[in-house]
Parts: C-alpha cells; structure tokens; sequence
C-alpha cells in the first residue's frame, strides 16, 4: 500500500519517515518530496508498505501523531490524476 503522510516538518527526512512507520511493519520505501529545483522539502511523502494489514494499522497510529516535530497526516495515497500538459 502507499501512504501519503502531509504536513511535514520542512526538516523530516526520508530516515525520519521510514523510522516511524517501521514500528508499524515493514517498510518497502520512504521519501520526503522535494523541490526540484531547491532541494528543499515541500512538506509531504509517501511511505510503501507491502503489507496491508500493517498499513492500515500504521494509518491509524500515526495520523495526527508527531514526525520530526511536526503533527502529520497520514492517508492511503490517491493514485495521480492525468494532467493535461502545460503550454
């Protein structure tokens, strides 16, 4: 499952991320999104959990809970929309 986590301490870490779902379960890969051009953390990330059950149970846990200092929020990820291009 992939699970989106929001509201992000600007100073989380891919590390801080996977530290605080691996307490939960297995943890397939974590990583905080950042500018592209910047570097710098825009605030949210996604987790991947090949299990379910320890997914779910994580979203629970740690929704509204705090990561690096900061209360997050923690949902199963919406796939991406199809965007038109820009011109």
């Amino acid at each position: 499952m992939n699970i989106y986590v929001g509201n992000l301490s600007y100073q989380a870490s891919d590390d801080d991320l996977r530290q605080a779902f691996e307490t939960h379960g297995q943890v397939s890969s974590a990583q905080v999104i950042r500018d592209k051009f910047t570097g710098r953390s825009r605030g949210f990330g996604f987790v991947e959990m090949p299990n379910n059950e320890e997914a779910q149970k994580a979203i629970e846990a740690l929704n509204d809970q705090e990561i690096a200092g900061r209360s997050v929020r923690v949902n199963e990820a919406r796939p991406r929309e199809d965007r038109p291009p820009r011109s």
